[in-house]
């Protein structure tokens, strides 16, 4: 398959899957587009075949060129803020940076900058684009690492449903306080809000089903501490962060569950994000080194 570029559209070429099927179903029922999304562009006149507006039971060939106009400019309430970005994969559909600890993913409050969310308005105006800033997914203010963007409503819609079938592969790296004597394991315990404090969450019979596999990469005898690597199953608030606190290993700088105040923060970092493409099905595997110097491991290398 090849795309490209075109102004605010973006036509699709060579696409093997779409042959024999009509363009209402290769939308539909193919790359699963939204019934609301594919409504507006209908009205909105926003796909060709071949340069030209036809009608949604087209039956698609094999030699045709699909054009979609994804970049249709949308209002947004995030201010457009020049920051340096360490981007790490990109094309026309998305985009994969590594993030920097203290720094939030998106505003909380009306006309808040200095979030991630910022310099990304900031980085597809300047070229151009003027969708909306979608994230996939989420990190902690204090967590870095590869975090995934979408640039338009489309790829948004197909990475959300990839991240709902646990398709989208997240492995983080921390260090932990203590000798873990397990070299691997599973933590299976539910989380929810801690009601004695704020913005800490805590392991709860009531709270929301959460998964963590864990393996341990080498232990410091000298500090007692464990560098553990991690996925996740779910993606819960401070999922991570609680789960290595309730089995008693807490994350080195992780203050609000238990860890020593050494570090600025906790050390955990998004190290890797492995992820099908959503229109090529290719795998992705984006690497992001951790800039802040908590981790000078050469792990992945």
């Amino acid at each position: 398959m090849f795309t490209v570029r075109k102004g605010e559209w973006v036509e699709f070429a060579g696409v093997s899957a779409w042959c024999g099927q009509t363009l209402e179903s290769f939308l539909k029922e193919t790359w699963g587009a939204p019934k609301k999304w594919i409504h507006q562009l209908r009205m909105e006149k926003g796909v060709k075949v071949n340069g030209e507006t036809v009608s949604w039971q087209t039956v698609l060939q094999k030699k045709d060129r699909l054009q979609l106009w994804l970049y249709k400019p949308e209002a947004s309430d995030i201010e457009p803020e020049y920051q340096e970005l360490d981007i790490i994969w990109e094309d026309e559909h998305l985009l994969v940076i590594n993030k920097k600890a203290a720094v939030d993913v998106h505003p909380t409050a009306p006309n808040e900058t200095g979030t991630l969310a910022n310099a990304v308005a900031f980085y597809l105006q300047s070229d151009g684009i003027f969708t909306k800033v979608r994230h996939v997914h989420r990190l902690d203010r204090d967590t870095s690492g590869a975090i995934l963007f979408a640039k338009h409503a489309l790829s948004a819609a197909m990475l959300d449903r990839l991240l709902e079938k646990r398709q989208i592969k997240r492995t983080y790296i921390a260090l932990v306080h203590g000798i873990m004597k397990k070299k691997s394991g599973t933590i299976h315990a539910p989380i929810g809000r801690d009601r004695h404090h704020p913005t800490r969450r805590r392991v709860s019979k009531t709270g929301d089903d959460a998964i963590t596999y864990y393996r341990v990469l080498e232990t410091f005898a000298n500090s007692q501490t464990s560098l553990v690597e991690l996925t996740l199953d779910t993606g819960r608030t401070h999922q991570i962060r609680v789960h290595m606190s309730y089995i008693g290993h807490s994350l080195v700088g992780d203050v609000l569950y238990g860890g020593s105040g050494e570090f600025h923060r906790q050390a955990l970092h998004a190290i890797k994000l492995s992820f099908p493409h959503p229109f090529t099905n290719e795998i992705i595997t984006c690497i992001a080194p951790c800039m802040d110097g908590i981790f000078p491991f050469t792990l992945y290398q």
